[in-house]
């Protein structure tokens, strides 16, 4: 059995702390983006051979809460990829290593030097960044945390650490699905166009999906309804204490 053993420091990391509140501001400057109306013409972005359509808003304040939420991407898809690289260094060290007795020593090396790594970044996430951090794991190991962790501490473990985890709305079985998950569609169309416009670093998913037909069939619309409800829900609660 690969012991996987930073994946459950990683989302032990995270279910103790993702329960911070939200306190972010939707960005301003939505210079850069097009709201293409019904009916509008589609231009072409081309780079390193991907075609992908403009994005098609129903209203500029809706650019707004994309570049909200594109914020949060960026913020989770940097712990997902070193993950999964740790991950392989992790497997192809061990297979190397005969004696268990030497295995268990060198995880429990990588354990601290992870520990140290991960816990004071993902300290300061909210709820919405590590909901987006589980389901890049996914992407990025081609595991759930929630089997990663089974993996590594057993079934009744990995139980337990995802009811922890669905009492602050998070749950380690989440997986990615960015061909019907409206979610995930939006992170991996972040991905996708920052990766062509090198502004984040491409590490291919471990899951199988072609997002070119994906994009193809939504049209390139941007539906950020739930994301809108949000903070219509945040706002009532400030005017609730701004009364009191």
């Amino acid at each position: 059995m690969k012991k996987l053993l930073y994946i459950y420091i990683l989302f032990i990391s995270i279910v103790s702390f993702a329960q911070v509140k939200e306190k972010d501001s939707l960005p301003d400057n939505i210079d850069d983006y097009v709201f293409v109306k019904p009916g509008d013409t589609l231009t072409v972005k081309f780079n390193e051979f991907s075609l992908f359509p403009k994005h098609k808003f129903k209203s500029r304040d809706d650019i707004r809460y994309y570049l909200w939420f594109r914020r949060k991407v960026f913020k989770a898809y940097p712990f997902a990829k070193l993950a999964s690289q740790r991950l392989d260094t992790l497997n192809a060290r061990l297979a190397r290593i005969e004696s268990k007795r030497k295995q268990k020593k060198y995880t429990k090396r990588i354990q601290k030097y992870i520990e140290g790594e991960f816990t004071d970044q993902i300290k300061k996430m909210t709820n919405t960044e590590g909901r987006i951090l589980i389901k890049l794991i996914h992407r990025q190991t081609g595991k759930t945390a929630f089997n990663n962790i089974k993996i590594l501490r057993s079934g009744w473990k990995a139980f337990w650490y995802n009811t922890t985890a669905n009492v602050f709305k998070l749950s380690l079985k989440t997986e990615y699905h960015p061909e019907s998950v409206n979610e995930d569609f939006l992170i991996e169309d972040v991905l996708q166009r920052a990766f062509q416009d090198d502004k984040l670093n491409k590490q291919d998913s471990k899951l199988n999906f072609d997002f070119a037909k994906i994009i193809s069939e939504r049209k390139a619309k941007v539906n950020v309804e739930e994301y809108k409800k949000m903070f219509a829900k945040i706002r009532k609660k400030q005017k609730r204490k701004k009364k009191k």
